[in-house]
């Protein structure tokens, strides 16, 4: 049996010590939300995502992530949210990742360590760096009490990982806490510790979004394009056409009307690289006179959009995709699309939301489906 996990993202953070006037979840980082990004990288292994809002910005955190999660109202203390948060996640949920915000470029990898541990059969597990500075433990009056061990100090991270049942626990057992862990640990959980990493830190000041740039673009001085692509196809009258969208088949669903298989979500990531790297679009390069492609694969075009980057001399960064419409319901699946177009654009990351249109237009009247992608490249030298 396949072990679930949930995720929940505390988002209620102040944004004025990077100079902001709202939340620090909603501050950009390059080309998304410093939420965007730490729901992105718990995507790929997370079936269900819980974010917490501050009151009064809920409206604002459901536009820019869709429903791809579910946003929730947190409550005044960080405690008081991972309580609301958990109440969301069912029963069939084993394992439970807590994360911040503010730590919006922790790896996918982290993740899947944190919870490889707990499928090994951990409790709870977070991620930790070595203290590299000598600590010093103050009284009230500010002069030296103590210096503690350095060797035997860890930067504790995120995301922690949890056994569903063990965190419920040690919340319904304790008042408040800044790290979850410390509420596990209270009840006498052994709590693992593995290696955490550079790129997990806490984005509080203007100094420390500047380091997370430096991170995700290492390298300034290569040129850096950004694309945008949209699709979009009618819903065919032929109940046999199988319906194809972001990489993947879709049992059960009338397909839609192209030339090629008519997956919204590969045609529109393939319009915003295109578009990135000045190579035209989508019709120019995958035409409908162009026999070759009739009835292609969106992994196929992808995979063609790909080399005509790289031969351009690009690599991809990241893309990103929203699909619209009223079905099929994307949640369930996201995970595997992310991996089936990540794969395609040969390991690429990816990610995957969607949304409706409250019964407007042609995709909320259900009689198609669109989809609009960003793509970020760099020059490869």
């Amino acid at each position: 049996m396949i072990k679930k996990t949930a995720a929940i993202i505390a988002g209620a953070g102040s944004g004025h010590r990077l100079g902001a006037d709202l939340p620090k979840a909603l501050v950009k980082l390059i080309d998304k939300t410093l939420v965007e990004h730490a729901v992105n990288s718990l995507a790929p292994v997370a079936q269900l995502i819980v974010v917490t809002a501050p009151a009064g910005f809920e409206d604002q955190f459901k536009s820019i992530l869709g429903d791809q999660v579910k946003v929730i109202t947190g409550g005044v203390l960080r405690s008081d949210s991972i309580r609301i948060a958990l109440a969301e996640i069912g029963n069939e949920y084993e394992f439970v990742l807590v994360h911040d915000a503010a730590r919006a470029i922790a790896s996918t990898q982290l993740a899947t360590n944190v919870i490889n541990e707990l499928a090994s059969g951990e409790q709870a597990v977070i991620p930790a760096l070595d203290v590299v500075d000598t600590i010093k433990e103050i009284d009230a009056n500010g002069y030296v009490r103590n210096t503690p061990e350095r060797a035997n100090l860890r930067a504790v991270q995120t995301p922690q990982g949890f056994v569903k049942s063990v965190l419920a626990h040690a919340h319904a057992s304790a008042e408040d806490a800044t790290d979850d862990a410390a509420l596990v640990e209270a009840i006498g959980i052994k709590v693992k510790v593995i290696a955490g990493e550079e790129r997990a830190l806490k984005i509080t000041t203007k100094s420390d979004l500047a380091r997370a740039v430096e991170i995700l673009l290492p390298n300034i001085q290569r040129e850096i394009r950004v694309g945008i692509g949209t699709d979009a196809h009618a819903f065919s009258a032929d109940t046999s056409r199988k319906l194809w969208l972001a990489g993947l088949l879709w049992d059960g669903e009338i397909g839609v009307d192209g030339h090629s298989d008519g997956d919204v979500a590969a045609h529109a990531i393939c319009d915003a690289l295109l578009s990135a790297a000045n190579l035209g679009d989508l019709g120019s390069n995958f035409g409908v006179s162009d026999p070759k492609y009739a009835g292609a694969s969106g992994a196929t075009l992808l995979t063609e959009s790909l080399n005509k980057v790289i031969s351009a001399g690009f690599v991809i960064e990241n893309v990103a995709v929203q699909i619209v419409g009223n079905r099929p319901k994307i949640g369930t699946r996201r995970a595997e699309a992310i991996s089936a177009i990540s794969k395609a654009l040969n390991g690429a990351v990816v990610s995957v939301s969607a949304t409706s249109t409250d019964g407007l237009g042609f995709t909320g009247e259900g009689k198609g489906l669109s989809a609009i992608a960003t793509a970020l490249i760099i020059s490869a030298k």
